[in-house]
């Protein structure tokens, strides 16, 4: 049986995971658990924009949207890169920053 694949959090992505409402953050960590095995989340969608291999699983509230922007296409881990708020279904410039800047954090490293 193949094992699953570890989780690697950038940055402070996991303690901004930690600070979604309880709700969001269950369903976040069940969407997690079906990447790590395999399978695709509920509920994404593809971000290449971002760097390849790049995906949004969207968890919609009443409250607002909960985005965990991932990256699973590296065989040593998933990577989240970036999870946050927000009221609109566009990504705003300052949260496509750190995804991209976290996403070539990873290239980077995996070239040395």
């Amino acid at each position: 049986m193949e094992q699953d694949k570890g989780i690697r959090w950038m940055g402070s992505s996991y303690r901004d995971l930690l600070d979604f409402p309880e709700e969001p953050r269950r369903q976040a960590g069940f969407q997690l658990g079906k990447i790590q095995a395999g399978l695709d989340p509920d509920d994404w969608k593809p971000f290449d924009t971002i760097g390849a291999g790049t995906r949004e699983i969207r968890i919609k509230e009443a409250d607002g949207i909960y985005p965990v922007m991932y990256v699973t296409k590296f065989v040593e881990a998933l990577y989240v890169l970036h999870c946050f708020q927000k009221k609109t279904q566009k990504l705003g410039p300052y949260d496509r920053n750190i995804a991209e800047t976290r996403y070539r954090a990873i290239v980077n490293h995996r070239k040395t």
